[in-house]
């Protein structure tokens, strides 16, 4: 209990503070939100370092360059983000639920960070928001997608859903696939309650999009998935061998 209420102490307070500090600084860099990508990244950073949580990252030489590329990863907990965002060394952007958006100084802040807001019924707001995506992309901006929609709720990969692939091919740039393991364990579905461990995150080669048209699409979701499944499984079993 103690470990709770400290980390999600440490958590809120940083992110109130760090928050604000990206709501201040976007007219500093409002196009490229460089600066701001700095900050969440301290916020990752924090959040692992309250939690005395470990993360390894393999594969970081499978990308070269700093893209744009479409990253999509699965979606194991809570604490994904913060890995991703505190280990991942590149500038991107999340594509997340507009309800977040909503939420006093966070919300704020990632709008002023550049994230984009999706409507996950498939409105007409949603095929803009895509659009619009898939314009800064061809600009530069790389993004980062849970393909899944949400945390898997038993810790198995769910199938993908068709947005970030719709993203992917209409901006052609590659995808990179991106397998995490272990951040399930560390706050449980549906828990407050958090708990020490170590993350496990693997990059594999991008894959092309190149060419690539809407009748693409299905396959091209089920090659990502396979892949991620593949590493996911390869990290899950290292992380167990560890752990003995």
């Amino acid at each position: 209990m103690i470990r709770t209420v400290f980390v999600w102490f440490c958590i809120g307070v940083a992110g109130a503070i760090l928050g604000s500090l990206c709501i201040i600084c976007y007219p500093l860099n409002p196009r490229s939100g460089r600066l701001n990508h700095h900050i969440a990244s301290l916020w990752g950073k924090v959040a692992l370092w309250a939690n005395l949580v470990r993360v390894k990252v393999e594969g970081l030489e499978n990308v070269p360059g700093q893209g744009p590329y479409v990253f999509m990863s699965n979606h194991q907990g809570s604490y994904d983000i913060f890995a991703l965002l505190g280990r991942l060394p590149f500038q991107f952007k999340y594509l997340a639920k507009k309800e977040i958006f909503s939420i006093p100084i966070l919300g704020w802040a990632m709008k002023a960070t550049g994230y984009i807001s999706i409507d996950r019924e498939g409105t007409r707001e949603t095929v803009k928001a895509l659009n619009n995506a898939a314009e800064k992309i061809h600009d530069g901006m790389s993004v980062l997608i849970f393909p899944e929609g949400s945390r898997s709720p038993d810790g198995s990969i769910q199938p993908f859903k068709k947005g970030g692939f719709t993203l992917a091919i209409k901006s052609q740039v590659p995808i990179v696939p991106v397998a995490i393991a272990g951040s399930r364990e560390i706050i449980p579905k549906r828990k407050l309650t958090v708990y020490p461990g170590a993350i496990s995150i693997r990059i594999d080669r991008p894959v092309e999009t190149k060419g690539c048209t809407m009748k693409d699409r299905e396959a091209l979701m089920g090659q990502l998935h396979d892949i991620i499944v593949k590493n996911f499984t390869l990290i899950s079993r290292k992380g167990e061998e560890e752990g003995q």
